[in-house]
C-alpha cells in the first residue's frame, strides 16, 4: 500500500501530489496551510506560478478543496483566493439547514428514533435519511468551481490526476473514484476498489457525506448501484491513491492529531454522553488511518535506503517523498470557543445530545468541531495552518526544491523578527 505499490507510473517522473484528508468544518485548516506555501514559495524566488501539485487527492471536505484546486489547476494563485474568500466568510447555512425547521425537518426525526425507539408505525414511512440536510451545500459547489473544466485541465497538461474516495454501504468497501491525463489500471486491495469515472458532484458529495450527519449518496460503481458515504470510513491506506496514481512526492494536509500537543486532560468519572461516543468515533474515522500509514510509508523508505542499488531494482518498491503538516494544536479546544457561533437551532440540537460547557472543561466538542462551519472558527483554523506551515519552512522548500529562501535578508520568513512576522500572518489570514 504505501511507497511501494505496483501501480503503473503516470507520465513523467517527479510529480507533487497533494493530499487532503477528512474533517468538515476543520479543512478550514487546509486552507491556511496552502496559503503559506505560497507565501514560502513566493519568498524562495520560485519564478513558476502555476499549481505545485500534478495529483490532487481530497477526501471528504478535502475532496471539496482539493476539487475547487483542481478545476483552476490552470489559474492556481486564483483558486486558492477563491477558497480562502469561502472559508473566511463560511456560514453553517451554506452547508446544512441550520434554520429551525430544517433542523426540526431532519434532525428531530433521528432524534424521535433514539428515544422511542424502531417501533414507531411512522418509522417506514418517514424513513429518515440523515441527522442534517446537506442540500445547501450541493447548491453552493456548483457556484465555486467547474468540474466539467478536468478533462480540459488535464489534456492541456495542467493536470495528471485528480481522485475522490468514498465508501460503499452497499458492500463494505472503499472505492476511489479517479480520473488521469494518461491511462492508469485501476488497482484493487483488500476491502479496497479504484474506478476510473468523470467525476462530478455526486461524487463530491458522498466523499463529504459524514457518517449519520449527511445522507448517502447512490453511485454507478462497475455499473451497479452503491450508496457511499464519506471517505474517510474504512480507509485503511489514505496516502494510496496518490501512489498508485504516480506520486513521487506527497505533502499530506491532515486535520486532527497527529501534531497535537500530548498535555495530560482532565478526566471525568461521569459516563460518555451520546456527543462524546460520537465524536470519539469520527476522530477514529477521520483522524487514525493516515497516522499509521504514514509510519507504514516511512518505514517502506527507510527499509529501501539499507538496499543496494541492484536489491532495489529487483523490487517493485520505490521511495516516495513525504512531508506531513497536521495541527499544533487541538482542533477540538479550538471548537470549544466557538460554540456560541452555531445557530440557535443547531446548538439546541447538539446539547440534545451532549454538547455543552466551555474552554477545556466541554464536552462533546470534537462532535461539533465537524460542523462548526462558522467564520470565527474557520478564520481562527485558517491563522493556525498559516503559522504551522511557516513553521516548517526549510522543510517545505526542501520537499519542493524551491531552493535557498533569499540571502538578502529583507523578505525571508527567516529573517523577520516576530513582530513582523505576526504582522504579516495577520495580513496574509
Amino acid at each position: 500500500m504505501t511507497a511501494g505499490h505496483d501501480a503503473a507510473r503516470a507520465g513523467s517522473s517527479d510529480k507533487t501530489a497533494l493530499i487532503l484528508t477528512g474533517g468538515g468544518a476543520r479543512a478550514a485548516y487546509q486552507v491556511g496551510v496552502l496559503q503559506a506555501l505560497q507565501l514560502i514559495r513566493r519568498d524562495a524566488g520560485e519564478k513558476r506560478r502555476g499549481s505545485p501539485f500534478r495529483i490532487i487527492c481530497g477526501t471528504s471536505a478535502g475532496a471539496l478543496n482539493g476539487m475547487a484546486l483542481a478545476c483552476r489547476a490552470d489559474h492556481y494563485d486564483l483558486a486558492l483566493r477563491a477558497m480562502i474568500e469561502v472559508w473566511r466568510d463560511f456560514r453553517t447555512e451554506q452547508v446544512y439547514r441550520s434554520d429551525s425547521f430544517g433542523v426540526i425537518r431532519s434532525g428531530a426525526q433521528w432524534l424521535s428514533l433514539f428515544s422511542l425507539g424502531w417501533a414507531l408505525a411512522r418509522w417506514r414511512r418517514a424513513r429518515p435519511r440523515s441527522l442534517l440536510d446537506n442540500d445547501p451545500l450541493r447548491e453552493l459547489l456548483p457556484r465555486l468551481f467547474d468540474m466539467d473544466r478536468l478533462p480540459e485541465l488535464m489534456a492541456s497538461g495542467h493536470l495528471d490526476a485528480v481522485a475522490v474516495t468514498g465508501s460503499s454501504y452497499t458492500t463494505g468497501e472503499h472505492v476511489t473514484f479517479y480520473d488521469s491525463a494518461t491511462p492508469i489500471e485501476p488497482w484493487s486491495r483488500s476491502q479496497r476498489i479504484s474506478v476510473r469515472d468523470r467525476l462530478g458532484l455526486d461524487h463530491l458529495m458522498a466523499s463529504s457525506a459524514i457518517p449519520f450527519v449527511f445522507p448517502a449518496m447512490k453511485i454507478d460503481v462497475n455499473g451497479h448501484p452503491h450508496y457511499l458515504g464519506d471517505g474517510s470510513m474504512r480507509q485503511a491506506a489514505p496516502i494510496s491513491p496518490a501512489i498508485h496514481l504516480g506520486a513521487d512526492r506527497i505533502l499530506v494536509v491532515g486535520a486532527g492529531r497527529l501534531h497535537e500537543p500530548q498535555e495530560q486532560r482532565p478526566t471525568s468519572l461521569e459516563y460518555p454522553n451520546l456527543a462524546q461516543i460520537a465524536g470519539h468515533a469520527m476522530s477514529s474515522i477521520f483522524l487514525d488511518a493516515l497516522a499509521v500509514d504514514i509510519e507504514r510509508m516511512q518505514r517502506v523508505n527507510s527499509t529501501l535506503r539499507l538496499l543496494s542499488a541492484e536489491q532495489r531494482a529487483q523490487t517493485e518498491l520505490r521511495p516516495v517523498d513525504i512531508l506531513v503538516i497536521a495541527p499544533s494544536q487541538r482542533i477540538d479546544d479550538i471548537a470549544a470557543r466557538h460554540l456560541w457561533a452555531l445557530p440557535p437551532a443547531v446548538r439546541a440540537m447538539l446539547r440534545a445530545v451532549g454538547v455543552h460547557g466551555r474552554g477545556k472543561g466541554a464536552r462533546g466538542t470534537a462532535l461539533a468541531s465537524y460542523l462548526l462551519f462558522e467564520s470565527s472558527f474557520t478564520r481562527e483554523l485558517i491563522h493556525l495552518g498559516f503559522t504551522d506551515a511557516l513553521a516548517k519552512r526549510d522543510e517545505v522548500v526542501r520537499f519542493f526544491g524551491w531552493g535557498p529562501a533569499r540571502a538578502d535578508g529583507q523578505e525571508g520568513e527567516a529573517a523577520l523578527t516576530d513582530g513582523a512576522r505576526q504582522a504579516r500572518v495577520e495580513s496574509f489570514v
